[in-house]
């Protein structure tokens, strides 16, 4: 399974790609084959400020709805427009066109408390 260098990641299976005070969030390769087909997505917390931990929207699939949440505090700048309509693109290029939020970082120092792509194969696999 593929678990890109680049991003950071959390134990609720979301990963993180900081650029500047900026990043891309969305759910892992491991996430997206556990929820298997992905159906809808719901975001509504566009333009809102939350903490690390909150939930900012949930993921169907055919099998299950679960939550998605915050790895870092920050303000949702934008959602992923392609997922209204093509929500499986989650499913085949999550680490990429599936990203989910663009958030603006409130503190970069929360980013340390994130798990590397090794620690978090360890904690998958």
């Amino acid at each position: 399974m593929n678990f890109p260098d680049n991003l950071k990641y959390s134990k609720e299976h979301e990963w993180i790609k900081a650029e500047g005070n900026e990043a891309l969030i969305g759910i892992t390769k491991h996430a997206s084959n556990e929820l298997g087909d992905i159906v809808f997505i719901e975001i509504e917390t566009e333009g809102e400020s939350l903490g690390g931990g909150d939930t900012f929207g949930t993921i169907e699939a055919v099998k299950t709805v679960s939550d998605l949440f915050m790895p870092v505090s920050g303000d949702v700048l934008e959602v992923n427009p392609k997922l209204e309509d093509t929500p499986e693109i989650v499913n085949e290029d999550p680490y990429g066109e599936g990203w989910l939020i663009k958030i603006r970082i409130e503190n970069a120092d929360e980013l340390n408390n994130l798990l590397s792509a090794a620690e978090y194969k360890n904690m998958v696999e």
